[in-house]
């Protein structure tokens, strides 16, 4: 049997190397996913009111025609179509922010835990 000298490492330090790696990995993706849900959000949110309002304007101001028909069916309903496209970017981007949220508090609790677990072994 070989001993093993002092650099060479325990499978079990390697693992826990990699683990910390990977935690750390998620958590940097995970702070760039939540700034991106959060500008995704600003933006759908800007264009679903901007739709809505294109929709909603000949209505309120009185004002049928311009250079364009706005009570077009056609333009009404392309409108309305990129209104929901701007809903659905919103869910997503909703939706993605509340997945990093809840992924940020599972990574404290797990670092909580390897805290207590190393006060455990060190005391």
């Amino acid at each position: 049997m070989t001993e093993k000298t002092s650099e060479e490492k325990s499978p079990v330090v390697s693992m826990i190397e990699a683990h910390e790696e990977f935690i750390q990995h998620i958590e940097s993706g995970s702070s760039m996913m939540r700034t991106l849900s959060v500008i995704t959000i600003a933006v759908s949110f800007i264009l679903f009111l901007s739709y809505v309002s294109q929709l909603l304007l000949p209505y309120v101001t009185g004002v049928t025609t311009q250079s364009v028909n706005l009570i077009d069916p056609t333009l009404q309903v392309t409108e309305a179509l990129l209104a929901v496209l701007a809903l659905l970017w919103l869910y997503v981007g909703a939706r993605d922010f509340l997945f990093t949220r809840r992924m940020g508090r599972a990574i404290g609790d797990i670092r909580a835990l390897e805290r207590d677990i190393e006060k455990q072994i060190s005391a």
